[in-house]
């Protein structure tokens, strides 16, 4: 894999690919795109490894990663059968729920200087909390675990202990993991992966099954047995990254935890998020939104892993046309800032240069938060004092001759406050960590909006809201 430039207060970017690989073969890592991200953003890709286990319903073999752990198969998962027993929710209960139920959330964190953002799930028996880092760009949620862990990093809670009901290998879900139906399953009954991301964290561990308790907007708790993957090693090669849990994965497969709800007939195909630029805000499953408030573009029907649009984007600055077009967007809860090709970057650099002469504005080259800081004559306490020296930038949609399709972004959602009071572009150049042409709205481009991911009518919407008010019931729409 290339080397990442990285930088810091960012989520893990969530670019993943699947393979097999039998298990006399040496992994091999297939990158999706060219790579990615940075501290500031992350996933690349995703291995699936099928391995010898034991047949005993509470124990699993375990597989060692070939690089720097021991290579001995003989390791043994220890599995909580307490949490093994219990069904999911009634076929009566489940019954009870159509296309208008909704699950909310409460998101803490922020883009700088946290640089990330997460929710607290409740999963087990009996339900205990994790801190889960979002993610639109990847499928797969995962934690930290107890099976025993060979490594962990420091979590928040204690690791999670596993239930002994295995994904088995030729299930659906297992499949949904991969390129295609003709991959190796030499252990029927166990579905073992590896997930590693682009600033090369990453996990390996055994996908099964347990129970989350959800409290549904109409009033109802349920606890609803989905599939989760139990991380037992785990490599952090920044020593300094965040404690967390796991991960959620909010992407397209069937895998997240949207796509796996709907199966379960309890909502709509449908994600979402609302980032507060004061910090929280909210993500939700199901439809807690009037769709009529919202402006939607189509979502690609070629890029099924990822929240791409459909159409490409021409690029505005300051309502005025820059003559950079054909730009294809991905929107990632992954990635703290936002990422444009190599032209479109060198234009809006220009552009902001341009604008910024005359002003009290000088580039502050010894701020190294970001590539590109400005210092004013005092140290800056609020975007909002140095927002009148910017202009907003726009990505004006379009597919197939209809009506544009406009996603603003006012200077606060491409602008940080830096701890030495400095004002830092968070739009960095993607082209230097291996992206290519591909354009990526990150967290902050994205704050102060109600981003909807429609994947029943494959549509992405979005519109200016109050995301510090965090919907109670489905009386409360946003």
């Amino acid at each position: 894999m290339e080397a990442m430039l990285l930088w810091t207060h960012t989520h893990l970017n969530s670019y993943i690919n699947l393979s097999c690989i039998s298990s006399n073969t040496q992994p091999t890592l297939h990158t999706l795109l060219n790579s990615k991200m940075t501290s500031a953003n992350w996933r690349l890709l995703l291995l699936l490894l099928f391995f010898t286990s034991s047949t005993s319903s509470a124990w699993f073999g375990t597989k060692h990663k070939s690089s720097g752990a021991s290579s001995s198969s003989s390791g043994r998962f220890r599995s909580d059968e307490s949490s093994s027993s219990s069904s999911s929710s009634s076929p009566f209960l489940l019954n009870r729920f159509r296309s208008g139920s909704a699950v909310v959330f409460p998101v803490h964190g922020n883009v700088y200087p946290v640089g990330f953002y997460n929710v607290t799930l409740n999963i087990g028996q009996p339900p205990r909390p994790y801190f889960l880092d979002i993610d639109t760009g990847s499928d797969l949620t995962w934690l930290q675990c107890d099976a025993p862990c060979s490594r962990c990093s420091q979590t928040p809670h204690p690791l999670y202990r596993p239930s002994n009901d295995l994904v088995p290998c030729r299930h659906a879900l297992c499949a949904s993991l991969h390129h295609n139906d003709n991959y190796d399953c030499e252990v029927p009954h166990q579905c073992d992966y590896e997930v590693e991301y682009a600033d090369h964290y990453s996990s390996l561990g055994v996908l099964l099954h347990d129970v989350y308790t959800l409290n549904f907007t109409n009033g109802v708790q349920l606890k609803v047995r989905m599939a989760l993957g139990c991380g037992y090693d785990q490599i952090f090669p920044d020593p300094s990254h965040h404690p967390l849990d796991g991960m959620l994965g909010l992407g397209r497969g069937k895998t997240s935890l949207t796509s796996q709800l709907n199966s379960q007939g309890l909502v709509r195909n449908v994600v979402g998020h609302c980032l507060s630029a004061q910090g929280g805000g909210y993500i939700f499953f199901g439809e807690v939104y009037d769709s009529s408030r919202l402006t939607w573009t189509p979502m690609s029907s070629r890029d099924y892993k990822h929240y791409s649009a459909a159409g490409a984007a021409e690029l505005l600055f300051g309502g005025k046309r820059t003559g950079v077009g054909n730009l294809h967007a991905t929107f990632d809860t992954g990635s703290s800032y936002t990422y444009f090709n190599s032209n479109a970057y060198q234009l809006l650099i220009s552009w902001l240069r341009k604008e910024s002469g005359g002003k009290p504005l000088k580039e502050a080259h010894g701020d190294q938060t970001l590539p590109l800081c400005w210092h004013g004559k005092r140290p800056f306490k609020s975007i909002y004092e140095v927002r009148k020296y910017f202009k907003p930038i726009t990505l004006s949609f379009s597919s197939n001759g209809r009506s544009k399709a406009l996603f603003e972004i006012p200077p606060e959602g491409y602008l940080i406050i830096s701890n030495m009071g400095n004002v830092c572009l968070g739009i960095l150049n993607g082209s230097e960590v291996g992206m290519g042409d591909l354009n990526l709205i990150g967290d902050i481009s994205m704050l102060n909006k109600v981003m909807v991911f429609d994947n029943d009518k494959q549509l992405i919407g979005w519109t200016s809201a109050d995301c510090d008010r965090v919907p109670k019931s489905r009386d409360v729409s946003i």
